[in-house]
């Protein structure tokens, strides 16, 4: 196997964590929902955390991204 192999191969197992953050937001905006149906009188209490969740969990999605696009450009 050859390095530019080996680099599109690794660039493509990096972009796998983009796809989970997709699956990862959706988690905390699905578990919010529940509860937020459950009791409606703590949704607002608990909307901070929601916002810290998504950004948790992009910001995994785009260093995953950012990690990608160096191993295919940069490496």
């Amino acid at each position: 196997m050859d390095a530019e192999a080996a680099k599109l191969i690794g660039a493509g197992l990096a972009a796998i964590g983009a796809g989970m953050a997709a699956i990862g937001v959706g988690t905390v905006f699905g578990s919010f929902l529940e509860g937020a149906l459950r009791n409606p009188g703590a949704a607002d209490g608990q909307q901070g955390r929601l916002f810290i969740g998504f950004a948790a969990a992009e910001l995994l999605g785009l260093l995953a991204f950012v990690v990608a696009m160096i191993l295919i450009f940069v490496a």
